[in-house]
C-alpha cells in the first residue's frame, strides 16, 4: 500500500504546485467516488458532513472510526489520490491529532485536514498558542510517515460567528509556520477576503465552495490567488436535493417525470467497477 500511497501522495503534492487551480471534488461513499473519478476530477476528498449525513447524523456526529471506514472505501474505490477532512482530528490534544494522521495514512490517505474548532460552540475556536501546538504535532506526524503527507490546516473563524479577518490570517500565517502544507479559511465573505488572504500566505490556500453568495467561480478564484478548491458537502446536497424533489413529484404528484433527468441504469454502471 505504501508504494502505492507513495505515488499518489507525490501526484497529490504536485497538484498544488502547478501554477493554476484546480478542484477537488468531495465524495461520501465508493459509488460517488467511482463517479466523480470517471468525469475525470484530479482528486478527491472526504466530507466530514457528508460523511455524517450517509450515517444519518450531523456534522460532527461520527467517530474517527467510522470517518476512516468511509474514507478507506473511497480510496479502495479509485486510483485518485484521496485527502480526508479530519475535522479537529478527533481530539483535542496534540497527541490525538498525530495518531489520527498515522491512522489516516494507514487507510490510504494522502492528505487530510486539521480544524481549529473544538466542537463547543460557546467557546468555539482553540487558542491560538494551543491551534499551533495541535498543528505542529500534526505535521510532525505527517512528515514521519513513509510517503508524503499534504497537510491542511483550518483556521474556522467565519463559520463560528467571528468574522475577523486579521486573527483569521494570524492563525493561517501561524499554521503554515508550524508545518501546514496548505491553509484553509472556509467561509471567507468575498474576492476581496480571498486575495488579502492568498497574500498573507507563502503556502498554497484551499478555498471551500458550498456556501451560496459567497462561492465564486474557479476563473475568479483562481486569479485571486487560489491554488486548490474544495467543494464541502455541496455535492452530496445536490444529490440528496434530487431524491427530495424526485420523492415530492411521486408523493404529491403521483408522477414519474423525474426518470427523464437521471441517469439510466447502464450510464451510471459505466462508472461502476465490474
Amino acid at each position: 500500500m505504501h508504494i502505492d500511497a507513495a505515488a499518489k501522495a507525490e501526484r497529490f503534492a504536485a497538484l498544488h504546485e502547478q501554477p493554476h487551480a484546480f478542484v477537488i471534488a468531495n465524495a461520501w461513499d465508493a459509488g460517488s467516488a467511482r463517479l466523480l473519478g470517471g468525469l475525470g476530477f484530479d482528486a478527491l476528498a472526504t466530507s466530514s458532513g457528508a460523511s455524517a449525513a450517509v450515517l444519518g447524523r450531523h456534522d460532527g456526529g461520527i467517530t474517527r472510526e467510522e470517518s476512516l471506514a468511509i474514507a478507506r472505501a473511497i480510496v479502495a474505490a479509485t486510483d485518485l489520490p484521496v485527502s480526508a477532512d479530519l475535522e479537529n482530528g478527533f481530539g483535542d490534544a496534540p497527541e490525538v491529532v498525530a495518531e489520527t494522521i498515522r491512522l489516516a495514512a494507514d487507510v490510504g490517505l494522502v492528505g487530510g485536514s486539521i480544524e481549529d474548532f473544538g466542537g463547543d460552540e460557546t467557546q468555539p475556536i482553540y487558542d491560538l498558542a494551543h491551534a499551533v501546538e495541535r498543528v505542529a504535532a500534526a505535521a510532525e506526524a505527517a512528515r514521519a510517515l513513509p510517503f508524503r503527507f499534504t497537510l491542511t490546516a483550518r483556521a474556522e473563524n467565519f463559520l463560528h460567528g467571528r468574522a475577523d479577518l486579521d486573527d483569521t490570517i494570524r492563525r493561517l500565517q501561524a499554521y503554515e509556520r508550524a508545518g501546514a502544507d496548505v491553509l484553509f479559511a472556509p467561509g471567507l465573505p468575498d474576492l476581496d477576503a480571498v486575495r488579502t488572504v492568498c497574500a498573507a500566505l507563502t503556502k498554497p490556500l484551499n478555498f471551500m465552495v458550498g456556501i451560496r453568495g459567497r462561492s465564486f467561480t474557479v476563473a475568479e478564484l483562481e486569479a485571486a490567488g487560489v491554488r486548490r478548491i474544495s467543494l464541502a458537502t455541496s455535492l452530496y446536497r445536490a444529490a440528496m436535493s434530487g431524491l427530495h424533489a424526485a420523492a415530492r413529484e411521486i408523493r404529491e404528484n403521483g408522477r414519474f417525470d423525474y426518470l427523464d433527468r437521471t441517469l439510466t441504469t447502464a450510464e451510471l454502471n459505466g462508472f461502476l467497477l465490474d
